[in-house]
């Protein structure tokens, strides 16, 4: 063969090898797929109801599944334990005081309080990084259109923007307007979820799926929810002055609304498996605050009602453990070791920057926010972490208390201001369910205990150190503790360490 005959064989052959490295180069380095995100973020759930907390009566198969299949945080913490201030840290990582929320967003929806837009929530970072991304459940957040959860990073919302809703036949939001919806509000919003997650399950995904159980009202919950817990004995606190039939029918009440949850995450879960998708999302389980049915002789939250007998009396402003201490279980294929359990102190606080290391997303350039990152937790590294937990509550609706407080492993003290509401101290190690203040002394009920006035002293300067780096409002000489809509200037500036 001549040169001339040979030159296009040559060229026939380089292409043929040039096509064939190129076909191997793209499938070695095709970009691999983001992580999709869904949240479960529950209203009302304390830590004590899911059985992976210990609970041996409840029945939460599902919930218990991502402990076994991820992580369990054995010590996870709100900042504050009512809704609205809860949700805006859990989106912003921020203390909610430099949002002025310091209580549920209640009359003053109207007055232009809710999640400020310069506190760019975690959703938003990940849909401009490419995420489809929805909120259905609750917002709670604003009710003014300028709140709306799409103006806050959601493409998706369908649920309610307020307090809460009624569980069944709930009036909701869909596309904008309001609807009357038939049947039971979990079951419709978890239908939502699964819709959503089908529509978009070629792209990155994050999806937060807020429940309104196990809120009050309890139910009514489908007779599939109610029937696991008709005949159950439930175990209750050994509190003074309990009505013990009453708490144990709510008790039974307030399981079978976490029933509802938990057989709605086994229905998502499925669908992940169906879709082929759990190998590619992760899944977090959490609760905005706690709960208390009994425990200190109260019902509800920070907020409680003090109960005695079957009568509902006064408000008791609280900062205690079952009020603040939440579920929150993690699972990620591939990155988390199935049954781990997570000893270290984590807050809703560092949910924010924890999804963006997840998603591999790119925070926003602003001043830092107030959580860490939990990811390398997750992963099984030794990482230096906080020896302290803080958390803030100006509570101005149905009564006033404003707290602060320092938690550590062995002590928690809680600093109220501007009431005559006294400060609390409590030994962590020998008295977990916080049954002595020994803050004052029990021989004079209004003075300083000698005995732990050094520990007292020592964990005020600590308080206080914390309060100044983050430029909390309630040591300004000008707070207002009696203005409802409180620290309007912190809505309308970024946040300042």
């Amino acid at each position: 063969m001549n040169r001339k005959g040979l030159a296009p064989c040559l060229l026939l052959a380089a292409g043929c090898i040039f096509a064939v490295v190129g076909a191997l180069g793209q499938s070695t380095h095709e970009p691999v797929r983001r992580m999709n995100i869904l949240v479960v973020l529950t209203d009302d759930q304390g830590a004590w109801t899911v059985g992976a907390y210990g609970n041996k009566e409840v029945q939460t198969p599902n919930i218990d599944r991502l402990a076994r299949e991820g992580a369990r945080f054995a010590n996870a913490f709100v900042t504050t334990p009512v809704c609205s201030p809860s949700r805006a840290t859990f989106l912003t990582g921020l203390y909610p005081n430099r949002m002025g929320i310091g209580d549920y967003i209640g009359l003053e929806a109207q007055n232009g309080v809710g999640l400020p837009e310069w506190a760019k929530p975690w959703p938003e970072t990940l849909k401009q990084n490419g995420y489809a991304t929805a909120l259905i459940g609750k917002w709670h957040l604003g009710m003014l259109p300028e709140f709306h959860p799409t103006r806050r990073g959601f493409d998706h919302f369908y649920g309610f923007l307020g307090a809460g809703s009624t569980p069944m036949n709930p009036l909701l939001e869909r596309d904008g307007k309001k609807v009357q919806e038939k049947g039971y509000i979990e079951d419709m919003l978890t239908d939502d979820a699964i819709n959503f997650i089908m529509q978009n399950r070629s792209r990155p995904f994050a999806l937060v799926l807020a429940t309104r159980a196990p809120h009050l009202p309890f139910g009514p919950v489908p007779e599939v929810d109610s029937a696991v817990y008709r005949d159950l004995d439930p175990t209750i606190p050994a509190s003074p002055g309990l009505d013990i039939q009453q708490v144990k029918a709510q008790t039974r009440e307030y399981y079978a609304s976490v029933h509802s949850i938990d057989r709605n995450l086994g229905r998502l879960l499925s669908k992940l498996d169906e879709l082929g998708l759990a190998k590619d999302t992760v899944v977090l389980f959490m609760s905005d605050h706690g709960f208390m049915i009994g425990q200190h002789s109260l019902l509800t939250k920070g907020n409680a009602w003090s109960i005695n007998g079957g009568v509902t009396g006064p408000r008791r402003p609280n900062m205690f453990e079952e009020s603040i201490r939440t579920p929150l279980l993690v699972r990620w294929p591939g990155v988390v070791k199935p049954g781990t359990v997570i000893e270290q102190d984590v807050s809703n606080l560092d949910i924010y920057a924890s999804l963006l290391d997840a998603a591999e997303a790119v925070p926003p350039k602003e001043p830092g926010r107030d959580g860490l990152d939990f990811v390398p937790l997750l992963r099984g590294e030794t990482v230096a972490w906080r020896d302290a937990s803080f958390g803030e509550y100006d509570m101005h609706n149905s009564a006033l208390a404003f707290m602060r407080m320092i938690r550590t492993r062995k002590w928690k003290y809680v600093r109220f201001y501007f009431t005559n509401l006294q400060d609390e101290l409590y030994d962590m190690e020998t008295d977990p369910k916080e049954q002595k203040n020994l803050a004052w002394d029990p021989k004079n009920p209004w003075s300083p205990n000698p005995a732990t006035q050094a520990v007292v002293n020592e964990l005020q300067k600590r308080l206080m150190q914390w309060q100044r780096s983050i430029g909390d409002p309630i040591l300004r000489p000008e707070y207002t503790p009696l203005e409802p809509a409180n620290h309007r200037a912190e809505r309308e500036a970024p946040p300042q360490h």
